[in-house]
């Protein structure tokens, strides 16, 4: 996303082994499960982790290739459809954009995701809430499967707080 604003924020990209070993560990879910990791869907979720932000699809697709070749827009729409349904990618409907998951949770699907998203630099962070198993469990009471809840709040990261 980028800031948009003029004073400083830390860098929050992970390092090249961090993204390595998180695709590695994804890899070896789907495997577990029965799932293939295909080229197209490692390479958008490796975009996603080294972007350490929330990325718009159309940049994905932009960033695709490592030619530069952009990518056709259905392999980046499918791969974000599978990452979002395996629950290590997230949808940030307010910002049309896609982020990595950063849960700690065993599995990722089971959790309710919250951002935190600043309204001044595009920073985002996700959170855990309390509730959010809570909310889970009353839907399955209620006889509801729920495939995925995300939760956003607006608001200036403690970088623009600052800085205003």
């Amino acid at each position: 996303m980028g800031a948009a604003c003029d004073h400083e924020h830390p860098d929050c990209r992970p390092g090249l082994a961090e993204v390595e070993r998180t695709l590695a560990a994804v890899e070896g879910q789907c495997a577990a499960e029965g799932e293939r990791m295909t080229a197209p869907r490692r390479r958008v979720l490796e975009l996603l982790l080294a972007a350490g932000e929330p990325v718009k699809a159309y940049d994905l697709i932009a960033r695709f290739g490592a030619d530069g070749q952009a990518a056709k827009p259905p392999t980046v729409y499918r791969a974000l459809e599978f990452l979002e349904r395996r629950g290590v990618v997230h949808r940030i409907a307010s910002i049309s954009a896609y982020v990595a998951c950063t849960s700690a949770a065993d599995d990722a699907r089971a959790h309710a995701a919250a951002f935190l998203i600043c309204d001044c630099c595009g920073a985002t962070e996700e959170v855990a809430v309390a509730g959010g198993e809570a909310f889970l469990e009353a839907a399955a009471s209620a006889g509801y499967s729920i495939e995925r809840t995300t939760i956003e709040g607006h608001g200036r990261c403690p970088a623009c707080r600052v800085a205003v």
